[in-house]
């Protein structure tokens, strides 16, 4: 996509590898020639991407500012690509803390370039907290000791992108739908593709370059063009759309949580950031580099769509840790400190091959579900989803393998190794920390699964909160063990019946 260069910055340092531009860029770089140093507060959820062996990762957190000084060490550019999405209580102290620190240790490491990927919004308009909070990080950067280049994008059209699937799905579930006045809204929406091709570009500028660039496709569109549009592409009839002026970015944002996967918190910046137009005020960045092709919007939904048939979703907008996710180690490692630890464990044989089992267990969630009460997981998904968390249908990046740091519905992939083990760690609102392990082993020529639940209680609430769900545990994991077993002898073929 970006081809190679003839002179590069030296090393260059990707700040949010683990998100979704973050995880895409990195072998855009490494196909430019850039050597590549990713900056990550859990590594191990790099290790399966497989541009892996081919960077160096430092492990760093840029709010509390460890790890950067060695990640910034002999560097000549860096990307910033962390922002909360999801926002939380005090995100914007956070987003605004975090900037400093990396500005401040960029300049005393001697960095000679910053690249920041901002929203686009107008300048003089009174934005929403999320659209205020990246325009403050571009500013804290730009002011800081170090050249930065920021790139103001408006909505991104990729497979995966939280923008996307929120029009993908809108569009394919409702036929016919009442709409707040956003979807009037003018936009100049731009392909993830061009986006990347800018960034890794950004590089090729004069040295010194230190100002704001506004980045879009081809086109300007209104949100219900963009709908009908996309409808047109996907083989779907032309979509009934009723505007109504009651639904604020709030209610538009629970509406959409509803329809598609990505969560009400998610949804709200995405829709507060359309409450304006968001339209380029120039295209400054193309003359510098003469780098004046666009991907249109018919073309950009198509190439989307086409790498979610084929199942080839690179990244996710889910790919980046939810923000406040524990990050606690396993109660069973040993650093754990000690503390109540309640378990529920499970274990059969299976008359199928270990292959076959662990292509079962590896397929669980998403479209395929849990194997077990799909009632009980529903409604759990959708408690947490009324109590902020991320909901019961965030799903899966690939339909058939997961990587660590995936995320799957309300869990992430937090250790992973293939044909024999997948833990998950709950991302659900809990009183306490809980995982789920699903094994596959070989004991005296049988196979065996091995299923373990694990949950450590925070205070009072946490114990109540167990002793209350053990009474379905065994209806929710007794037979998501059975049926994970029939599913594998079904599925197959050498299995005597």
């Amino acid at each position: 996509m970006s081809g190679p260069r003839r002179s590069g910055p030296g090393r260059v340092l990707v700040i949010g590898a683990t998100g979704y531009i973050g995880g895409r860029l990195v072998p855009e770089l490494l196909a430019a020639g850039c050597r590549v140093r990713c900056l990550a507060r859990t590594p191990a959820k790099l290790r399966d991407h497989p541009w892996r062996d081919r960077v160096e990762v430092v492990r760093g957190d840029v709010v509390s500012g460890e790890g950067l000084a060695e990640a910034l060490d002999g560097v000549g550019a860096a990307y910033y690509l962390v922002h909360s999405m999801a926002g939380g209580r005090g995100f914007e102290g956070t987003d605004a803390r975090a900037a400093a620190n990396v500005a401040r240790a960029s300049g005393e490491a001697g960095v000679r370039r910053l690249v920041y990927l901002g929203g686009l919004a107008p300048r003089n308009a009174e934005l929403s907290p999320h659209m205020a909070s990246r325009e403050e990080v571009g500013r804290i950067l730009s002011e800081g000791p170090v050249p930065t280049v920021v790139l103001r994008a408006a909505v991104i059209l990729g497979s995966g992108s939280a923008s996307f699937e929120m029009l993908r799905y809108l569009t394919e579930r409702l036929p016919a739908m009442t709409t707040p006045r956003w979807v009037s809204s003018r936009v100049q929406p731009i392909a993830v593709r061009d986006v990347l091709r800018l960034l890794v570009r950004a590089l090729d500028l004069p040295e010194g370059t230190e100002r704001s660039f506004d980045i879009g496709g081809p086109e300007v569109l209104t949100y219900a063009e963009m709908i009908q549009r996309f409808a047109k592409v996907a083989g779907l009839s032309r979509r009934l759309i009723l505007p109504v002026p009651v639904l604020s970015p709030g209610l538009s944002s629970l509406w959409v949580g509803l329809i598609s996967p990505v969560p009400p918190s998610v949804a709200r910046p995405l829709v507060e950031s359309l409450r304006h137009d968001a339209v380029c005020g120039e295209d400054d960045l193309s003359d510098l580099l003469d780098d004046h092709g666009r991907i249109g919007f018919d073309q950009a939904v198509e190439l989307a769509l086409r790498r979610v048939d084929q199942a080839r979703v690179d990244t996710r907008w889910s790919s980046a840790a939810w923000p406040d996710a524990p990050s606690d180690p396993l109660p069973t490692d040993p650093d754990w400190a000690g503390g109540s630890l309640y378990t529920d464990r499970r274990a059969r044989r299976v008359n199928a091959s270990p292959e076959r089992l662990w292509r079962v267990v590896e397929g669980i969630g998403g479209e395929r579900g849990w194997y077990s009460w799909p009632l009980a997981w529903s409604a759990r998904g959708w408690i947490d989803l009324a109590m902020g968390g991320v909901g019961p249908r965030r799903g899966r990046r690939d339909p058939a393998r997961l990587r660590t740091g995936d995320s799957l519905d309300f869990w992430r992939v937090e250790e992973i190794v293939p044909g024999r083990l997948l833990r998950l760690r709950a991302e659900m609102r809990l009183p306490g920390l809980a995982w789920l392990e699903l094994g596959v082993a070989r004991v005296g020529g049988r196979t065996v699964y091995h299923q373990r639940a694990l949950f450590r209680p925070r205070g009072l609430s946490g114990h109540l909160y167990w002793w209350a769900v053990t009474p379905f545990h065994g209806i929710v994991f007794g037979s998501m063990a059975r049926n994970i077993a029939r599913r594998a002898v079904r599925e197959d073929p050498a299995a005597a019946h």
